[in-house]
């Protein structure tokens, strides 16, 4: 066990207490576990791991951004890694996170290698490169690691209007790399692998609806700003065969340039 990582972990509705043994985790965590209201008070604990202290925080807010700045806010540890409640790490993943930044002093935040469930693959690291402005969009927060102060100094945080239990759907992970690429930290990704995501259902996705092009349109008004509408429109024709099946292209673009427009007037929190 390393005292120098510490995992972070958004959980929704679980045994919180066999999180460690079944995510196989190697040192101390932070766990924030949101829970419906009405199964009782907001509460803090601590759970002695097999490999390590977790800190257990049980909250009825909802919202993973509002989990993720939590557990960062707690964290006390040299790096971090965000993960999951669905991620089972391979033995020996601790090692290969702090190996890796080691070896890249260069590095403010590593991307690593997690197997995603069949269907929800959306990247897969084959060599060691710098992430830029054009590439940094692929990534989940499962993927991310880095040196805490370097976050905390630069103030990046996750977005609490994207992503499961907040007002518009996912994309809050690229947000969230979009702006430490603003503030200046330096990012790479890295084919190491650290283990793989479980099997399970989506917790936003439900089909390529009204909300879906909608809520698109807004996360690419704050992506890209004045070119969220030919990127969008670029994104949609790129994948018109399997999302726009239903409503069609020019539909489903109207759609997305309904919500850029609406994105305009919301204020980023």
């Amino acid at each position: 066990m390393s005292d120098r990582l510490e995992i972070l972990i958004s959980a929704v509705d679980k045994a919180a207490e066999e999180l460690p043994n079944k995510m196989k985790i190697e040192t101390d965590a932070v766990i924030v576990n949101q829970v419906p209201d009405g199964s009782g008070a907001d509460k803090d604990e601590m759970i002695v791991a097999l490999n390590g202290i977790c800190k257990v925080l049980t909250r009825h807010a909802k919202g993973v951004g509002l989990s993720r700045n939590m557990a960062l806010d707690t964290a006390t540890h040299e790096l971090i890694h965000f993960g999951d409640d669905d991620i089972v790490y391979d033995e020996g993943y601790s090692d290969r996170i702090i190996e890796e930044f080691d070896k890249h002093p260069e590095a403010d935040v590593l991307l690593f290698n997690v197997k995603a469930q069949p269907g929800r693959e959306t990247y897969w690291n084959e060599d060691f490169a710098e992430i830029t402005w054009r590439n940094y969009g692929r990534y989940p927060a499962y993927a991310i690691a880095a040196r805490r102060e370097k976050l905390v100094k630069a103030g990046v945080r996750y977005s609490l209007l994207f992503g499961g239990g907040a007002e518009f759907m996912n994309g809050e992970d690229s947000l969230f790399l979009h702006d430490c690429l603003k503030a200046g930290l330096s990012m790479y990704r890295t084919p190491v692998a650290l283990g793989h995501e479980e099997p399970g259902e989506s917790t936003w996705f439900k089909g390529y609806t009204e909300k879906f092009f909608f809520d698109r349109g807004v996360l690419y008004h704050f992506l890209y700003g004045k070119m969220a509408k030919i990127l969008g429109f670029r994104y949609l024709y790129k994948n018109k065969d399997e999302m726009c099946k239903e409503m069609g292209l020019l539909q489903s673009y109207k759609i997305l340039v309904k919500g850029v427009k609406h994105g305009k007037k919301v204020k980023a929190r």
